[in-house]
């Protein structure tokens, strides 16, 4: 009676050894596949002919399990995605390089929503920013289940936090002049980036995204193609922000017409240190453009000025700085008056009983 074989066979394993349950893998345009058979016989049998149907070219059943691929691998995919998509690529950064300790190794299809939502609320302070990371966790996903990573995206089924967009903070004339005394004296070189950024209102992104190319100096405007709404605008510079993009020009000479304005992504590493300086609390490089938008609404323009230079999708959002202008509606209102003297009519007497 000739011995049986045991030669291994590649591609065939019994997942918990003496269950008698075999399984099968094997790579299809390099992505990895397997599946739950029974029988090793029929895992064999399994196996060469889905061998025999990937040669072929044929189309393979769509319940076949996927091995599960690590974060880590989807996030590193998402970093590449980003750098042709996004603007904000140092945001992106930041946020993977907080969350990739604790998810890195992890099987990505193993993620569950309660994972994703635990992490944000013991590693965020804030709603915005819990916000922010959980659709940084979404993109991540999405990307993966559109290229056919993972099986689902967890982090849809994490709740948005409630975001107080009512909060507007802005510098007064004596922080701004504190403020500036402290860059000046520690940063010197930064100080044309605030005088831009409180000059013309421009999201972050929008400002270190910027190049030269996309400054007329002629026309004195900057003209802003892709900005968060999806629309293009043109701000107009003033004299400020003209000498301002003077200085940064001379500074960076002689740089190629496309290059950065800013070679850095973000103000983070030098406008905190400032903030502290200047004795300034609860304020962000963000609050800049409330300042911006303030100063306008307190100078009394108009709700549609203020929509066109920040670039609000909707007047409602312009509106949250019409309160600044109280001033100037009571003198709007005041010009009403005629300057006609009233006297209160005399009383009529009343005879007494």
């Amino acid at each position: 009676m000739p011995r049986r074989s045991s030669a291994r066979v590649t591609g065939v394993w019994e997942k918990v050894p003496g269950s008698g349950i075999w399984w099968i893998r094997y790579r299809e345009n390099g992505a990895l596949h397997r599946e739950k058979v029974g029988r090793k016989s029929d895992a064999l049998a399994l196996y060469q002919k889905r061998k025999n149907e990937i040669r072929m070219g044929a189309k393979l059943p769509e319940n076949m399990r996927r091995a599960s691929i690590r974060f880590g691998q989807l996030a590193e995919d998402i970093r590449r995605y980003s750098e042709k998509h996004h603007r904000d690529q140092g945001h992106i950064d930041s946020r993977l390089k907080r969350i990739l300790p604790d998810f890195e190794t992890r099987l990505a299809d193993q993620i569950k929503p309660e994972h994703i939502d635990g992490w944000i609320a013991s590693n965020t302070e804030t709603a915005a920013t819990a916000n922010r990371y959980r659709a940084l966790f979404s993109l991540i996903f999405r990307e993966a289940l559109r290229n056919g990573k993972v099986t689902g995206n967890p982090a849809r089924l994490v709740r948005l936090r409630h975001e107080n967009n009512g909060r507007i903070r802005f510098l007064t004339d004596d922080e701004e002049k504190r403020l500036r005394k402290a860059i000046t004296k520690q940063f010197p070189e930064h100080l044309p980036e605030l005088t831009v950024s409180l000059g013309t209102g421009m999201r972050l992104s929008e400002q270190y995204s910027l190049t030269w190319e996309q400054i007329d100096f002629a026309r004195k405007e900057i003209n802003l193609e892709q900005t968060k709404n999806g629309s293009a605008r043109t701000i107009p510079m003033n004299r400020d922000v003209l000498q301002a993009f003077e200085i940064l020009r001379e500074m960076d000479r002689p740089s190629p017409s496309n290059s950065r304005v800013f070679p850095l992504h973000s103000p983070r590493y030098w406008f905190a240190t400032a903030l502290g300086e200047a004795k300034i609390v609860r304020y962000r490089w963000h609050d800049n453009r409330h300042t911006f938008c303030s100063r306008l609404a307190m100078r009394g323009e108009n709700m549609k000025v203020i929509q066109q230079l920040a670039g609000h999708k909707t007047i409602q959002m312009s509106a949250r700085y019409a309160h600044l202008g109280e001033k100037n509606l009571r003198t709007a209102i005041e010009g009403l008056a005629t300057g006609a003297r009233l006297h209160a009519p005399a009383r009529k007497r009343t005879n007494p009983e």
